[in-house]
């Protein structure tokens, strides 16, 4: 069992092992990469870099530091080398700086234990430069903020440089690492509006933003890009990775991620309610006809989104109310618009994501009950 789900861990976040005769990702040439540094390719390309190689070791670093951290913003900084349009990132440490629930950035006493550390890896063996920072987004997913976007764009002037983003409130809900890696525009670039798109999201998607958050998850999001990102390890890496998990599977089976997480249970429950009132009462002052009908729709738009239906104010249709209450609303659904209609959509997928979650924790305590009781036979 132990095996197994060190093997499933693996799996869900695409921990990939590199060459066990070369382990060649982890042999710095110091001369190719002043080589790249004076040869400067992406100066050229504003996208040049297109992905993230993260070993093992620094993720694991990285997520218990983002972790530890609860509520506030932490930061620290990636040690690797780029490899053509890939970064690669070796190791990781944390910075001893303060943070906020809303930003983190490095102060003077900061700075100075940077040049410290550095040096101590290299008199050590260790060569590798600096190559991005990470920080955390407890409970808001991947993405950058406007403090976020121009300390990375800053730091660019030291290219080659990436941001990563790690979410460690989604990461104990989903049991695999929430984490995401971008990069800024030069000032004088124009992206396209496929480019913006791309950055809402690590994986390309649309994700689920706090709604407090909202107004500067989109105010930014074409001054950046993300990157894939992909995890490997090495030989000795593998090995460390099943000592620790030798030692610590029993803790992660026993717990469970329903309870540890119970706050941001609570957090998204309050804010996906907030969301829906909002939703609701835009809807209601954009289609008079759909609140003034009662009951379940069972028209176009009831059928369209059920949510709609639910609350009486029909759905995306535009072309007949042949129900009453709910359904009648699918008649006047050109007055209201298709923004509200999408905004109730999303909703209504983030309710289903949660709901999902949750049962799935049901099962697993129940499934670990069932595993651990077995053969007792309750007193009394």
């Amino acid at each position: 069992m132990e095996a197994a789900m060190l093997r499933s861990w693996e799996i869900d976040n695409n921990v990939r092992l590199v060459d066990p005769k070369r382990d060649a990702l982890y042999d710095y040439d110091a001369q190719e990469q002043k080589a790249v540094v004076a040869a400067r390719p992406w100066a050229k390309d504003p996208v040049y870099f297109r992905s993230v190689r993260i070993s093992a070791v620094a993720l694991i670093k990285m997520t218990m530091h983002a972790r530890s951290g609860g509520d506030v913003e932490v930061m620290g900084l990636m040690q690797g080398y780029t490899e053509d349009e890939a970064f690669i990132v070796t190791d990781a440490f944390r910075l001893p700086v303060e943070g906020t629930e809303t930003r983190v950035n490095a102060q003077e006493d900061g700075n100075e234990y940077i040049v410290e550390y550095l040096d101590l890896c290299r008199a050590q063996g260790r060569q590798e430069n600096v190559v991005g920072w990470y920080h955390s987004h407890p409970g808001y997913g991947c993405w950058l903020s406007g403090i976020d976007v121009e300390t990375e764009a800053l730091q660019q002037y030291q290219d080659p440089f990436v941001a990563v983003v790690i979410d460690p409130d989604r990461t104990i809900s989903a049991g695999k690492v929430d984490i995401g890696a971008f990069r800024t525009y030069p000032p004088t670039y124009e992206p396209g509006s496929a480019a913006a798109t791309d950055s809402s999201s690590a994986d390309g998607g649309i994700q689920a933003v706090p709604m407090a958050k909202a107004a500067e998850f989109g105010a930014h999001a074409n001054r950046y890009y993300s990157l894939q990102v992909s995890h490997f390890k090495s030989t000795l890496d593998g090995r460390l990775l099943e000592l620790l998990w030798h030692k610590y599977w029993v803790q992660t089976l026993s717990q469970s991620p329903q309870l540890t997480n119970r706050d941001y249970g609570s957090k998204q429950m309050l804010d996906l309610s907030s969301k829906l009132k909002e939703a609701t009462g835009a809807l209601t002052r954009t289609r008079p006809a759909a609140a003034a009908g009662a009951g379940a729709g069972t028209g176009t738009g009831a059928q369209q989104n059920p949510l709609l239906g639910a609350l009486g104010l029909g759905g995306t249709g535009g072309t007949g109310g042949t129900g009453s209450g709910g359904g009648g609303g699918g008649g006047v659904g050109g007055v209201g618009g298709k923004g509200s209609d999408k905004a109730l959509e999303k909703i209504e997928q983030d309710f289903s994501a949660f709901a999902t979650n949750e049962r799935l924790g049901r099962w697993s305590e129940t499934m670990k009950g069932q595993l651990f009781n077995m053969g007792i036979v309750p007193t009394g």
